[in-house]
């Protein structure tokens, strides 16, 4: 079992940016498609951005398309997500997830996800 730890979040300004990232252990992450969900208060978690195993299929959900870019180091174990144009409305916990394929990752908490992480709070100030 894959063990990850996501790191980078914190308070930012809207129309600012983030980089978040997810250490794997235990496993290679290059044997999971890998994807990042969130969690506002009150909210279901959601789907965020999914990818592949070797980065061929990427997808985004379209409240992030075009802000957010998902992509990973296999060979570091690792992936990211850089988050720009923050709104205060992704203001959530962020939580890195891994699963066998990317369309579980995609299809979101129905079906994804082998692990997660403990999560990373994003604030988006106005």
């Amino acid at each position: 079992q894959v063990q990850l730890v996501e790191s980078g979040g914190g308070l930012v300004q809207a129309g600012g940016s983030l980089r978040l990232s997810c250490a794997a252990s235990g496993r290679t992450v290059s044997q999971y498609a890998m994807g990042w969900f969130r969690q506002a208060p009150g909210k279901e978690r959601e789907f965020v951005a999914g990818i592949s195993r070797l980065s061929g299929s990427i997808y985004y959900a379209d409240s992030v398309k075009g802000r957010f870019t998902i992509s990973r180091d296999n060979a570091k174990n690792m992936v990211y997500l850089q988050m720009n144009s923050l709104k205060p409305e992704d203001t959530a916990v962020y939580y890195c997830a891994a699963d066998s394929v990317v369309s579980s990752v995609v299809a979101g908490i129905a079906r994804c996800c082998k692990a997660w992480g403990q999560g990373t709070q994003v604030t988006v100030s106005s």
